[in-house]
């Protein structure tokens, strides 16, 4: 590969990654999608700008290590723990379920049965990324269903690197698979524990050394040549690169500089991930798509329904509401970035055909761009649901006897990281209230403290009506969810139309939307942070505090 061809090759691809992007955004799809589309276009069966892919390849392959790093880096057991008994049991039973179901669906085409597992397995996982970015952009990363979704997410991310982990012993047939496993297990144990004594013996300290220069260059240097060496230690143990960024990543997880070499990190690693979806859409062979177009179109239908029905039901076997249920599964439905990573591997090991190969990839991008629009239609879907009463909740679990003495009290809906606050401060000034929650965890550690609290969804009829909203004073909406929230006020409104409202929201839209329902107070916390700061910004430039809280205050208004 000459020099020229190189550098042509690279500005090409990143510049079809920018223009698919910025049109992915605009689209309001995944980046990922933007990339895979850009890739096809400038590909060896398009416009054939870059004819030959291998000369990006190696670069996507670093692209693999450091996407895997970051994600070790940025793996929460903490945020696993909040649910864990759905997010553990749940995401394994998704995992073996879609597992099951694909193999079932792979009869479609003509596999072999490791080209059936490997099917299987690569559909079982789902979108971190670009999941992610869409709860992020809804704001509902605090929702109960999107911590659902993250715990499960960060399970099915540990998962890949097993899947990838036994994927070379699979080459085997017959008798030779079971000691082939063994083997790589053996091989996996030895690497684990020479991770462990590097992670806890040797890394801290050298980070520790480079953190004391307070030097950008060196953590970024530092993290770099911790995940490709990790990459490069894993690979001469006869395992995947990707594995070994992903164990360094792991363990690193638990130190105190996480957070700052992953921002470091950051860009590095959305420059390398893009050049690797670019080069993945090159591989797309539109002419086989269409040919197959029939049968593939059946086989998306297929997935996407089957993940959506396993992991809805799951959900709800947790004892969690039906919209819950719902956004959960509708989450969950597209197949992920690292179903690449597992399609290629089982190419070059021999694993999968170039049909099963193609199948798969053509399979991923299909669900990439159809997940957003299929949870959009769910929370359509899910404001229908929360208007019918769907609960029994049971009699110890009411507040009646605690209304019938202190009417005019207050209802709090959620308590998570807000409503905790504001429930702390209810309780310190000694004031009725009465906290509606859906997560078991926060409504176990209410009780403990002796708050009264009723476990349901504040957007429920029946909830609001045990709550005692006819008599209550005042509807504190803590939750992020919008669909929950205009129910709410919509049910509080005609059960109590003098009732005061106060409702956070994350954007003008919802803002407008709310005050025409009626809402009292609306409260943006990214507003209310920047009117906050800017407030002690004029202080410390000279402001007498009355004045600059005035100067806020006629902004804020």
């Amino acid at each position: 590969m000459d020099e020229f061809g190189l550098i042509s090759s690279l500005a090409i691809a990143l510049g079809a990654a920018l223009v698919g992007d910025f049109v992915a955004r605009g689209l309001k799809q995944s980046p990922i999608v933007g990339h895979l589309i850009a890739g096809v276009i400038i590909g060896p069966f398009v416009l054939k700008l870059i004819s030959q892919p291998e000369e990006i390849r190696v670069l996507a392959s670093m692209g693999v290590v450091v996407l895997l790093f970051t994600l070790g880096v940025r793996f929460s057991f903490k945020e696993m723990a909040r649910v864990r008994k759905v997010a553990i049991w749940g995401g394994l039973g998704q995992i073996f379920l879609s597992l099951v179901a694909g193999v079932g669906i792979s009869y479609l085409f003509d596999f072999s049965l490791t080209e059936r597992l490997v099917f299987g397995i690569t559909i079982s996982f789902s979108s971190t990324m670009a999941v992610l970015a869409m709860l992020s952009d809804r704001g509902e990363l605090d929702t109960l269903h999107g911590r659902i979704l993250i715990g499960v997410l960060l399970l099915q991310d540990l998962a890949v690197t097993f899947a990838m982990f036994l994927f070379p012993a699979l080459k085997g047939s017959g008798e030779s698979i079971i000691p082939g496993i063994f083997f790589a297990i053996l091989q996996g144990g030895l690497f684990i524990i020479l991770v462990l004594i590097l992670g806890t013996k040797i890394i801290p300290r050298v980070f520790k050394g480079i953190a004391s220069k307070v030097s950008r260059e060196l953590m970024v240097i530092g993290g770099a040549a911790l995940c490709f060496g990790g990459a490069f230690l894993a690979f001469r143990f006869g395992l995947s690169a990707a594995i070994g960024a992903f164990a360094f990543g792991l363990v690193f997880s638990q130190s105190d500089f996480t957070h700052q070499l992953l921002g470091e990190m950051t860009p590095l690693r959305d420059i390398f991930s893009a050049l690797f979806f670019v080069s993945m859409g090159m591989l797309i062979d539109l002419f086989w798509v269409w040919e197959n177009l029939p049968v593939l179109i059946l086989i998306v239908v297929l997935v996407l329904a089957l993940k959506f029905l396993i992991f809805s039901l799951l959900v709800r076997l947790f004892r969690y509401q039906r919209t819950t249920a719902l956004l959960s599964g509708a989450g969950i439905v597209s197949v992920g970035e690292f179903s690449f990573v597992l399609a290629e591997l089982g190419r070059n090991t021999g694993l999968i055909s170039p049909q099963a190969y193609m199948t798969v990839i053509s399979l991923t991008t299909l669900s990439l761009i159809l997940s957003p629009l299929i949870y959009d239609f769910t929370s359509s879907l899910a404001r229908k649901f929360s208007r019918a009463p769907e609960l029994e909740i049971p009699e110890e679990e009411t507040a009646c006897s605690f209304i019938s003495r202190a009417p005019g009290h207050v209802v709090l809906g959620g308590c998570g990281r807000v409503g905790r606050s504001i429930a702390q401060l209810l309780s310190s000034l000694k004031y009725q209230f009465l906290v509606v929650e859906l997560d078991p965890l926060q409504i176990g550690e209410l009780r403990e403290k002796g708050i009264p609290v009723i476990f349901g969804d504040v957007g429920n009829r029946e909830v609001l009506k045990r709550a005692g909203i006819g008599c209550a004073s005042l509807l504190l909406l803590a939750i992020p969810d919008p669909i929950s929230a205009r129910q709410a006020i919509s049910w509080a409104k005609k059960f109590n139309p003098e009732i005061k409202i106060v409702a956070r929201a994350h954007s003008d839209y919802e803002t407008s939307f709310l005050k025409e329902m009626g809402v009292s107070v609306i409260v943006q916390p990214e507003a209310e942070a920047s009117f906050e700061m800017a407030r002690h910004s004029l202080i410390f430039l000279g402001f007498p505090e009355g004045e600059a809280t005035r100067i806020v205050n006629s902004i804020r208004d």
